[in-house]
């Protein structure tokens, strides 16, 4: 257990504040350990990946911030067993190497983690995690036993998931059944992801998509539509490039970024009667 640790750089988006208490956890039993601990000690907890789903308050969180720091991955055929701590791209090479597809559309996608895509049913290019998931395996911080969840109880939607709507449940591991493929043909579509990925997002620090697609139109056409494009309120924008993200340009705070959100909000309901609803998950105390 470490105390009052920096979360800044933990996040994709470089803005956050300090963590009260903070443990990286390397299996399950340390998971369950932190759980009792912060139950005992009475503050709240969130568990981190690799940080790139999240807005961080810079007055920091006042509980217990648990980063998972397991990763195994296990493959039998075209079933594919692998702990939430495993980056997303790391997974992804291991599957082509192997001639599985199933995870181009993740290429290219900084420090997502297997249990963040699977909270939030990530997914790009007209696939999303709820295609290839067999099987979730979760801690219940309520009553701290293991459950297994099969597919539909998973309450997969469109970026939504049990996971999501539940945060007791933490995502230990998960069962993906994967399809055959021959490998030039998964590096050609991850070829093609990540260039398109190079085109139209941008590179400043961010944290991805920061709200869902309404109906219809994307929020970024929806954003734009609503003459925010390149907006900028202290060292946040709204990127020129891709107006459903926004950059960290350099020093932005959670209130810069909250305020473009908040804006955007505001002024996509005005001029296109539209509600944007965020992706990005906001913590704060």
């Amino acid at each position: 257990m470490k105390e009052n640790i920096s979360l800044k750089e933990l996040t994709t988006f470089k803005i956050g504040g300090k963590a009260r208490y903070f443990i990286e956890a390397k299996n399950k039993n340390e998971v369950t350990e932190a759980l009792k601990w912060a139950k005992e000690k009475k503050v709240p907890f969130f568990v981190l990946g690799g940080g790139s789903n999240l807005l961080i308050s810079d007055k920091g969180f006042k509980g217990l911030v648990i980063k998972l720091n397991f990763s195994k991955v296990e493959m039998k055929g075209e079933i594919v067993k692998a702990e939430s701590g495993v980056f997303l791209s790391e997974l992804g090479r291991i599957c082509k190497e192997k001639g599985l597809s199933g995870l181009e559309w993740s290429s290219g996608i900084p420090k997502a983690t297997l249990g963040g895509a699977l909270c939030m049913n990530a997914g790009a290019f007209g696939a999303n995690m709820a295609d290839i998931t067999e099987q979730v395996k979760a801690l219940d911080a309520d009553d701290l036993k293991i459950k297994e969840f099969p597919f539909k109880e998973c309450e997969f939607g469109y970026k939504e998931s049990i996971f999501k709507k539940n945060k007791n449940l933490i995502i230990l591991s998960c069962v993906l059944k994967l399809e055959k493929k021959a490998k030039k043909e998964i590096e050609k579509e991850i070829e093609r992801v990540l260039n398109y990925r190079k085109e139209h997002h941008p590179d400043f620090p961010s944290a991805g998509s920061v709200f869902k697609n309404p109906f219809k139109i994307s929020a970024g056409e929806a954003i734009e539509k609503a003459g925010l494009k390149g907006k900028r309120i202290g060292g946040a924008q709204i990127s020129p490039l891709h107006c459903n993200f926004i950059v960290n340009l350099g020093g932005a705070t959670y209130s810069d970024v909250k305020s473009l959100i908040d804006l955007a909000k505001k002024e996509v309901k005005k001029k296109l009667n539209i509600t944007l609803e965020e992706e990005v998950q906001l913590i704060h105390n």
